[in-house]
């Protein structure tokens, strides 16, 4: 008879993302168990590799993020304030500058690997479609906006470029350098 499972494949997820802020992409499964409380075994039997692994976080951040920019912009009455919601929602878990540059550092080495790089381009699909979805709805209020589409990419990109910015020259918060830069985009659309 097999063992119960005592820690879920969530919380060793969860693991690997602490531990990924903490050191960036040289992080080893041994790291991931001991700050998830489990075997380097355990960690291996459930994702295979440090590749598997990463696959994993990378489906489980897409539903995620997905998720959350949805609710973030629903709850707003206001779709422009729903438009700013979701797209601050994107990099809500960077925290500080060297927890950031180390997952951006682990974006370089998953830009490398034709395997992550497709994951990652299905995870910035997935915003970029939380970001139609928004701007769908406050397209009104938006008269200088471009496209949907087009807007939706511009607004990905410039939280992309901010994050990436940001860990290198951080000054403030992250989270306050986004919504100044996200706010002076949406008002000179609003402003049309």
């Amino acid at each position: 008879m097999a063992r119960p499972r005592t820690i879920s494949d969530q919380q060793i997820l969860d693991a690997a993302s602490v531990v990924i802020g903490r050191v960036g992409p040289g992080f080893t499964l041994a790291q991931t168990a001991a700050e998830a409380g489990v075997s380097v075994g355990t960690v291996a039997q459930r994702f295979g590799s440090k590749d598997g692994l990463l696959l994993a976080i990378f489906d489980h951040a897409t539903a995620e993020v997905a998720g959350a920019m949805r609710a973030a912009a629903e709850v707003e009455p206001d779709p422009v304030a729903g438009v700013r919601a979701a797209v601050l929602r994107t990099f809500a878990s960077l925290g500080d500058a060297e927890t950031a540059g180390n997952h951006l550092g682990q974006l370089g080495v998953d830009l490398m690997d034709p395997h992550l790089r497709a994951r990652l381009g299905v995870h910035f699909t997935a915003m970029q479609a939380e970001l139609r979805r928004a701007l769908d709805r406050a397209r009104p209020h938006l008269p200088g906006a471009p496209a949907v589409d087009v807007a939706a990419r511009v607004l990905l990109s410039l939280v992309n470029g901010v994050a990436i910015d940001w860990s290198v020259r951080p000054h403030g918060r992250l989270a306050d350098r986004m919504t100044e830069d996200v706010d002076a985009v949406l008002e000179a659309w609003r402003r049309g």
